[in-house]
């Protein structure tokens, strides 16, 4: 994980306040971010998590992989067909 991929994810998981608005329509990277960094510390739940941004859960997890495999620009939507092939 690079550096600037774990900054945002220490940064934003700490509690519940640090979430997105559960009114939250534009996903930015950095707020996908902070949601998968949230649920992997536990701050929230999966189901907590897909259900207050209605999200599915490929929808997450398409997320998280992204993460995984190519940082927070994976989470670039202009980019996410690249990163398919």
């Amino acid at each position: 994980m690079t550096t600037r991929v774990s900054t945002v994810l220490t940064n934003s998981s700490s509690s519940e306040t640090s979430l997105p608005s559960s009114e939250t329509k534009r996903w930015v990277i950095r707020r996908k971010a902070v949601v998968v960094a949230a649920v992997r510390a536990g701050v929230i739940s999966l189901e907590d998590a897909c259900r207050r941004y209605s999200l599915s859960l490929d929808e997450f997890l398409s997320w998280q992989f992204s993460i995984d495999q190519h940082g927070l620009a994976g989470l670039r939507t202009t980019r996410i067909q690249q990163y398919r092939q």
